[in-house]
């Protein structure tokens, strides 16, 4: 059974090699980034079409399902059926993004490099996150992961790390080290310490915030579609000096590489929506929501829609927020120490408060990704109040 695994891992390894090499040879004729960037969305979406039936089989058969367990009892009587699911699917994500941009995208482009880094570094720490807490099935691990503050404490470090390269940059332009406001065309020019403490907070909050998020069947990954195309829109517009000067947004050198990028993103994550649709046949775990996160980060970061980003990815705000305000005021209502405070809802993040208020889960995450498309098109709207 080993043997036959590796065998067919082999044989998709050797296709898809060829088929980048394809792709880039066929690329050479299109230099524009529309093609290339259909492109990247349609392979990523294939790719995890084709490896998600393997690779869940596979993980059933590793024995590899999360234990779905709450500081909730009825929480956990409501969601008791989704033990034992398959989880580290964002695996998938990450190789079909990874892949895809490595063949249509330019990997010269310095934007591109660091989008990668991130990708895989974000993607290894939610990998050994979610290991940690599957081995606690047999026995030999926590059940909670790493600690908190180790996982913040390299998604820190990597949003410093490619904050000052970005910033040191030769191609950078003024634009990209200026701070704009959602409605205001005027930026405010930034020191070096300013640029890398927002950046700092973009990546971190984005990555914990799609984090939170990925407690319902499909929220997380329907969301973060519909946040990817409004990326993809603004890349392409602060990318074209034309489009940016039309909108009065910053024109960034090198951005327009974004959209293959963001196009990527989509398209996986379409892919893992199909299967991770309720009822759910594989969970993305840390090993996809915590890349996923910090990869849309990194782009607002990049297109310089930091604030916006509040707007655009308002979902997720919501969820995180809500865990925030849960715990902080549950901390300064506490009579005593070992005493329990006050709550201000159900269960954060805020989805499990409308499941626990009656809604079925089918309902909290359409009703959610309705939510997500109000907030795209408020964010998009944004642009003409410019």
């Amino acid at each position: 059974m080993i043997h036959r695994l590796y065998r067919n891992a082999a044989v998709h390894a050797v296709l898809v090699v060829l088929g980048v090499v394809l792709a880039k040879y066929l690329m050479r004729s299109f230099e524009g980034v529309l093609l290339r960037t259909v492109g990247a969305g349609v392979v990523s979406f294939l790719l995890v079409m084709i490896w998600a039936p393997g690779t869940i089989r596979f993980l059933i058969r590793q024995r590899l399902g999360d234990r779905v367990q709450f500081d909730n009892a009825d929480l956990d009587r409501l969601t008791m059926h989704k033990s034992n699911t398959p989880t580290m699917g964002g695996i998938l994500i990450v190789a079909a993004i990874f892949i895809s941009v490595i063949a249509f995208a330019d990997v010269s482009n310095m934007y591109i490099r660091m989008a990668l880094f991130a990708l895989l570094w974000l993607g290894a720490l939610g990998g050994i996150d979610d290991w940690i807490k599957l081995r606690h099935s047999a026995g030999k691990g926590s059940r909670d992961g790493l600690k908190a503050w180790e996982k913040i404490l390299f998604q820190i470090g990597l949003a410093v790390l490619l904050s000052i390269y970005m910033w040191s940059h030769g191609r950078l332009s003024a634009e990209a080290h200026n701070f704009y406001f959602p409605f205001i065309a005027a930026p405010f020019a930034m020191s070096l310490v300013m640029y890398v403490i927002i950046s700092v907070f973009t990546m971190v909050g984005t990555s914990n915030a799609v984090n939170l998020s990925d407690g319902m069947d499909g929220l997380a990954s329907g969301c973060v579609c519909i946040v990817m195309m409004v990326l993809l829109v603004l890349s392409w517009l602060a990318g074209v000096q034309s489009w940016a000067g039309v909108f009065n947004l910053p024109h960034i050198a090198g951005a327009a590489e974004m959209t293959v990028l963001c196009a990527a993103v989509f398209g996986a994550t379409l892919g893992f929506l199909w299967y991770n649709a309720p009822p759910a046949q594989v969970f993305m775990g840390d090993t996809g929501s915590l890349p996923l996160g910090g990869v849309i980060g990194y782009i607002a970061i990049v297109i310089r829609h930091e604030l916006l980003l509040l707007i655009i990815a308002g979902v997720f705000v919501m969820e995180a927020a809500s865990v925030v305000m849960q715990v902080g005021y549950f901390k300064l209502t506490r009579p005593g120490p070992g005493l329990p405070g006050k709550r201000i809802f159900r269960c954060a993040p805020l989805h499990h408060h409308f499941h626990l208020g009656g809604w079925a889960e089918t309902k909290v995450v359409i009703r959610f990704w309705v939510l997500g498309i109000i907030f795209a098109a408020i964010a998009l709207a944004t642009l003409k109040l410019r």
